[in-house]
């Protein structure tokens, strides 16, 4: 263990995160709980409309922009907490050592990734300006905007953590088991 890491009662210290990471890390949260109840309440109307044989295609509409919306905020919230899938098997038989630079390789690999989606998502965004959503009649790049969002928040939240790594933090420190 590193000088900067203290361990009290036999547990490493956790990564510290400051306060607009944790505020946005809440914001996205908060967002993606209200867009998914107000998704949630949306489809229990379109049901109980088509049982009716009612069809309000705005409802339909609604419900497929507020899909993309939530699916790249909570990509965003997942970002945040270091919780999408991966496969450690290979990872978890390396040293410590090795295990940190294996870790920081894959978060740089990631962010390159983003970077691209976010530059294809900002250029989608831009054209589409002119086009609109059939029904709703909303500028068609509202419905794309989540995509740079959500990548742009992916980038803020893995870019921390690979600080994180880079200054010494293990994975059960920089995301502690709940």
């Amino acid at each position: 263990m590193q000088a900067t890491e203290p361990i009290l009662d036999n547990k490493p210290a956790l990564a510290p995160s400051p306060a607009w990471l944790r505020g946005v890390g809440k914001a996205v949260d908060w967002s993606v709980i209200g867009i998914g109840a107000a998704l949630a309440a949306l489809i229990f109307i379109n049901v109980v409309m088509h049982a009716m044989a009612k069809d309000l295609a705005w409802l339909t509409e609604l419900g497929e922009f507020m899909m993309v919306w939530v699916t790249f905020l909570g990509g965003a919230a997942a970002a945040h907490r270091g919780a999408h899938m991966s496969i450690n098997e290979f990872l978890d038989k390396l040293t410590p050592q090795r295990r940190r630079w294996a870790d920081a390789a894959v978060q740089s690999f990631t962010l390159v990734v983003l970077a691209v989606v976010l530059f294809y998502g900002v250029r989608i965004v831009q054209a589409s300006w002119g086009n609109v959503l059939t029904t709703l009649e909303w500028p068609m790049a509202w419905q794309y905007m989540p995509m740079p969002l959500g990548v742009g928040l992916m980038m803020v939240f893995v870019g921390w953590d690979l600080v994180l790594i880079l200054r010494g933090f293990s994975r059960e420190q920089r995301y502690p088991a709940d």
